[in-house]
């Protein structure tokens, strides 16, 4: 068994996608080993199909663990996507020669509604950002609806069995589309669950009857697992606002390779791409204005923190001098309690004289006056 370092190395950037958006292993991994690695497409398909049994779990483990997986959406979809995947399968078997080519019209259906899915998911941000929409409702608040959701796994799970790919970025598309309110993380984690029993059923028969290059496959493994683990976690914590653009980049690179673009020019229509969507990203939010603008919060913040703290302080002044008021007319009432108790010694003690000089002398009180 040979383990290629470079195929180790491309399986780590897929890996990080799919552990960011849940989607584009099929649409990624499978054409980086036929084109860049020369891998024949049956054992490309195969291997890659097996070594997403051990990769998918992970990124769903992540999201389990995170509480961003919305478990009664995936059992609706898994309820649809299996039993399609078999059906697809046994309709592949039937078609024989002509297999080839429904495959590659399947292909171009899928591609041309991931791009149009792609552009959708634009327009709708761009409405989203004018009305001030956020998709950001929790799982509690997500009512799932059973038939559309069964519907949305049976499709993809069709286009697994038919084609032998990952459907992943369809799926997601339709739970945006079905979901409006759904955040990010919530719809990547989901998808990753819902895939980890879909992809076990295409592996098992990819190890019955394809062909399985196990050198391929554990370079795979190497290289795309831990960066899973890695994508993952980030998907799981990092705001919307940074999510969704990396799943509309994935999903629109996924429709192109369907459609048919081929490789030089798949790679610089997504510079190309990549590049103008940064300059229009600076050009919607200007960061350098809202660096102004929390400066200038800032700056009015501590103005008012340091008046808030004069204010006090001199509030604190005033409570002393007041204090030191009430502590001075205390020291007065003080004083005049006891000038007060020494003139009413004064006075009682004339009068107790006055009463023993009456009491001393009763006839001289008595005496009349002359007559």
């Amino acid at each position: 068994m040979h383990l290629d370092p470079y195929i180790v190395l491309g399986s780590a950037v897929v890996g990080m996608l799919v552990g960011l958006t849940g989607a584009g292993g099929g649409a990624l991994m499978t054409p980086m080993l036929i084109l860049l690695f020369g891998i024949t497409p049956s054992s490309a398909i195969s291997s890659d199909l097996v070594a997403a049994v051990l990769m998918r779990p992970v990124g769903a483990l992540v999201h389990l663990r995170k509480g961003t997986v919305n478990l009664r959406m995936v059992g609706w979809m898994v309820l649809g996507s299996v039993p399609m995947a078999f059906l697809g399968s046994f309709l592949l078997k039937e078609l024989g020669d002509s297999s080839d080519t429904a495959q590659s019209k399947v292909e171009i259906v899928l591609g041309t509604a991931l791009l149009i899915g792609a552009g959708a998911m634009v327009l709708r941000y761009l409405l989203d950002r004018r009305a001030g929409n956020k998709r950001l409702a929790t799982i509690s608040e997500l009512e799932v609806k059973p038939l559309p959701t069964i519907a949305i796994g049976a499709v993809g799970g069709l286009i697994v069995g038919l084609t032998s790919v990952g459907s992943g970025s369809l799926m997601i598309v339709l739970l945006l589309f079905l979901y409006p309110l759904i955040g990010a993380n919530q719809l990547v984690g989901t998808d990753l669950t819902q895939a980890v029993p879909l992809t076990a059923a295409a592996a098992l028969g990819a190890l019955l009857f394809g062909h399985v290059e196990f050198g391929v496959t554990a370079s795979i493994v190497i290289g795309s697992v831990p960066a899973v683990l890695i994508g993952s976690f980030l998907s799981s914590r990092a705001p919307d606002k940074y999510i969704r653009p990396i799943i509309t980049f994935v999903i629109f690179a996924s429709g192109l390779k369907y459609v048919g673009v081929a490789t030089t020019a798949l790679g610089w229509i997504l510079v190309i791409v990549a590049l103008g969507g940064m300059a229009a990203w600076l050009f919607i939010a200007r960061p350098w204005q809202a660096g102004e603008a929390r400066q200038e919060s800032l700056a009015t913040a501590g103005a008012a923190n340091s008046n808030g703290h004069a204010t006090v302080t001199s509030a604190a002044n005033g409570a002393g001098s007041t204090v030191n008021g009430h502590s001075a007319a205390g020291s007065d009432n003080a004083s005049l309690a006891s000038a007060s108790a020494s003139s009413g010694a004064d006075p009682a003690n004339g009068a107790d004289a006055e009463t023993s000089a009456h009491s001393a002398d009763p006839d001289a009180r008595a005496a009349p006056g002359p007559s």
